[in-house]
């Protein structure tokens, strides 16, 4: 299917119309930004335990000498195979971005219930460097909203992405980005959380195939998405996210 095809004249003033509509979608953003920074804090009391590569951390350790601290809840639960397909999606972008972040006092770290050695093989197979930590015997992804045990799961209801849903529509893992801040004097505060789409703009090759004249070009949310290495064999691979 092509577009009406339209003399230049006509096509700049289609154009200018969409360029008021892209202005209006940024000054949005700026207000949505501006409302997310002035969201109020909660305290984290809780010790959390994680398994990581060097030992045993909590969560002020994956802090990593930085103020701040992103942890991307990725879809790989104990009995997975593989990691989802939509948080490694994600999860492509995040290496190139580490060195900004760090130098702007922002510490990346994915979080997964998964044994640290089925994250660390599913790692190298993807070949990403980003910090990999497992949750494996922990509270933390249950008390963020990302995982669900079979008794969650048989009730009538779950809670995600702050409200609650059938469990019909839920999994027993699934994805999110929650924010961290921790003070001078060792406190650690929950700032943010976003789940489902929420996090999509941190997925550049959604924002460039947005600008292309198909588009995303799909029939469901990312169903054209593979691992990257499995796009010779796209049929076989159909997202676990969706």
């Amino acid at each position: 299917m092509q577009n009406e095809v339209v003399s230049r004249e006509e096509w700049l003033e289609a154009r200018r119309a969409l360029l008021a509509k892209e202005k209006e979608a940024t000054r949005l953003r700026d207000s949505v930004n501006a409302a997310r920074l002035a969201l109020p804090w909660v305290k984290v009391d809780k010790d959390y335990v994680f398994e990581t590569p060097e030992g045993r951390k909590s969560l002020a350790d994956l802090f990593d000498g930085r103020s701040q601290l992103l942890i991307y809840h990725f879809m790989l639960g104990p009995d997975w195979d593989a990691g989802c397909t939509g948080c490694s999606f994600l999860s492509d972008h995040v290496d190139g971005a580490l060195p900004h972040l760090n130098h702007h006092d922002v510490t990346w770290v994915a979080v997964s219930r998964a044994p640290l050695d089925k994250i660390a093989a599913y790692k190298r197979r993807m070949g990403w460097k980003f910090p990999w930590v497992s949750s494996f015997g922990s509270d933390f992804n249950f008390d963020y909203h990302v995982s669900f045990s079979p008794e969650d799961l048989a009730k009538d209801k779950v809670f995600y992405n702050f409200t609650p849903m059938q469990p019909a529509d839920a999994n027993d893992e699934l994805p999110g980005l929650s924010a961290f801040y921790r003070n001078d004097k060792g406190e650690i505060f929950h700032t943010y959380s976003s789940y489902a789409r929420g996090p999509e703009e941190l997925i550049g090759t959604l924002m460039i195939l947005d600008r292309a004249p198909k588009g995303r070009n799909e029939d469901s949310t990312m169903n054209f998405v593979r691992r990257h290495d499995e796009y010779e064999e796209a049929a076989k691979a159909p997202s676990c996210c969706h």
